[in-house]
């Protein structure tokens, strides 16, 4: 019983830390990287389709994406859908290939962004606090219907905290990793 507590506890924390990462990766550093168009839908048969369906997309340099569009007459789609999505950037068809140039980052910019990466981290480490609450909340419980002894409570209370310390210590190490990323020009 206080196994499976534990092992749900550790599984939680493990989404949430990938939940994070994911949020993480989507906020753009001013490198290309073709996880940045990761939201993108395109419209293909009349169904909102993700970009990386219809499209290859790879990093030709630091600074630039290259999209080659499978079916060639999708390319204005695609181009609309990169124009219309909220990250700011100007795709540029040549042929079959769509490129996009990354503008670089202001100092301003990439403060705010520090800013938002920050608050990401917090959001993820509160979730992993409410989850280590709850874990602790059901062996109380276990405690009050004499499932379980104080012992017992106590090491598995433990136990669960050191999941927690381990959880966020992933994400104060991914929190470090991308303030440095949006710091370096």
């Amino acid at each position: 019983m206080i196994n499976d507590i534990k092992q749900d506890a550790q599984e939680r924390m493990a989404k949430s830390v990938d939940a994070l990462k994911t949020n993480l990766s989507k906020i753009r550093t001013g490198r290309a990287h073709p996880s940045i168009l990761q939201g993108i839908s395109v419209e293909y048969y009349g169904a909102p389709t993700p970009l990386s369906q219809v499209a290859n997309i790879i990093a030709e340099d630091a600074r630039t994406l290259a999209i080659t569009v499978f079916d060639k007459e999708l390319t204005p789609a695609v181009e609309k859908a990169i124009m219309k999505s909220d990250l700011g950037l100007n795709p540029m068809s040549a042929g079959t290939v769509i490129r996009v140039p990354l503008p670089p980052l202001t100092e301003e910019r990439r403060k705010d962004l520090v800013k938002i990466v920050r608050a990401e981290a917090e959001g993820g480490r509160v979730a992993v606090r409410n989850i280590r609450r709850d874990a602790n909340a059901d062996f109380k419980s276990l405690l009050k219907d004499k499932d379980i002894s104080e012992d017992e409570d106590r090491k598995a209370q433990d136990e669960i905290q050191k999941i927690t310390d381990a959880a966020v210590k992933n994400i104060d190490e991914m929190l470090a990793v991308k303030e440095k990323e949006l710091m370096e020009v």
